[in-house]
């Protein structure tokens, strides 16, 4: 007999990233077609070359970067954090209420390990970023759909109806993924609201922040004077800085609520990797105005996908921000057999609505998204030469 498999494990789904991958493998595409690969949001471009020669310094140089060091991450780099943090929220934020984690995925992962167990829900709209209803399903955690509406916006009164002594928290992503969409100042406030009044927390998963495309503040929970028993916010440096190898992320929350995290934290990985933390400091200090101008490319891709959508007959552009583009297609047919279509007939990869919904996903046509009509595109990744060609492919595929 073969030794046993944790059924909470083996009852998650397959990485969808990796799935799609496996599809290159058996899908034979156009001949002479080049591959548009839109299927993850994750730089595939080196960090720039300040940044790459300081990591080099750092290798050579600092021979504390190649030892353990503080299970919560590097002083310089919470402080830094808590510092910036604190001028773009308006708020109040002390380095002791930041930890440093090998990315934001388990950043994630330590904030639900903080408050849930098996029993335990969590409500997370939908459509949803499939690794955090893989974590929930892991531990036992029970993942309470919220389908979005209108403007694929979650809805406070819709989540409060959800509300039972089972629920812990509640999550949200913005720039949200899949779908791009920024969700507005006074929803995450009427959210904050919700989660405080019934004794629950907020997770705010703010990977894509730097892509956003407001000049204003995306919210301004960090300026409640309280703001650490409720909220807990997630970030990652792989977006900004092309760290992504490096696993850099950020997890913001009480005091208390740290020494949970620490535990976590100190089990699964002892500390953040130091050469990524050094240099998400470097960046930090350093490549503001490089920065600005990635947001900039960003958002001119961006304005492409949005303009090409609207111009592509059947088509409809539901969401779009930050790396990604949410759509629903026009075709008699489920995204999940769709998205392998496209591959094998115009060489574009994306992913199916069906990898961040629910199996049950109702009617492909109720207006708002349905994951059997939708696809995810990742346009980050393609320059402006590529979206064009993406939109030519597509306007002459027939499904």
């Amino acid at each position: 007999m073969p030794a046993p498999i944790n059924p909470m494990l083996h009852a998650s789904f397959a990485p969808p990233v990796m799935e799609a991958r496996r599809w290159l493998d058996t899908t034979p595409l156009p001949e002479g077609v080049p591959l548009i690969n839109l299927s993850q949001a994750a730089p595939v471009e080196a960090p720039p070359a300040p940044l790459l020669d300081e990591i080099a310094r750092i290798a050579r140089e600092d021979a504390s970067a190649h030892v353990y060091g503080p299970v919560l991450g590097l002083g310089a780099l919470r402080a830094e954090i808590a510092s910036q943090w604190s001028a773009a929220y308006g708020g109040e934020i002390s380095p002791e209420q930041v930890a440093i984690t090998s990315g934001c995925n388990q950043a994630f992962c330590a904030a639900v390990a903080t408050l849930a167990g098996p029993g335990d829900s969590v409500i997370v709209p939908t459509p949803w970023y499939f690794n955090h209803k893989m974590w929930l399903d892991m531990t036992g955690v029970s993942c309470r759909p919220l389908p979005v509406g209108q403007g694929m916006l979650p809805d406070p009164e819709q989540a409060a109806r959800l509300i039972d002594p089972s629920v812990k928290a509640i999550l949200l992503v913005t720039p949200n993924n899949p779908t791009g969409t920024e969700y507005p100042a006074g929803l995450v406030r009427a959210f904050f609201d919700l989660a405080r009044a019934h004794e629950i927390a907020l997770i705010v998963d703010e990977t894509y922040r730097d892509f956003d495309s407001r000049s204003t503040r995306p919210h301004d929970l960090f300026a409640a004077p309280d703001w650490d028993e409720t909220l807990i916010h997630l970030y990652s440096f792989s977006k900004a800085y092309r760290l992504t190898g490096h696993r850099v992320g950020a997890l913001l929350t009480s005091r208390s609520r740290m020494r949970e995290v620490e535990k976590f934290l100190d089990t699964v990985t002892i500390c953040p990797n130091q050469i990524g933390q050094r240099a998400a400091l470097f960046g930090m200090r350093n490549l503001g105005a490089w920065l600005r101008g990635e947001r900039a490319e960003i958002l001119r891709r961006r304005a492409m996908v949005t303009e090409g959508f609207h111009r592509l007959d059947g088509w409809r552009l539901l969401g779009a921000g930050a790396y990604f583009a949410y759509v629903e297609h026009p075709f008699d047919m489920d995204s999940d057999v769709l998205a392998r279509r496209i591959l094998q007939q115009a060489a574009i990869l994306m992913l199916p609505g069906t990898m961040f919904a629910p199996a049950d996903t109702g009617d492909r046509k109720d207006g708002h998204g349905a994951a059997r009509s939708c696809l995810r595109i990742a346009f980050a990744n393609a320059d402006q030469a590529r979206i064009t060609e993406m939109f030519t492919r597509l306007g002459a595929f027939s499904a």
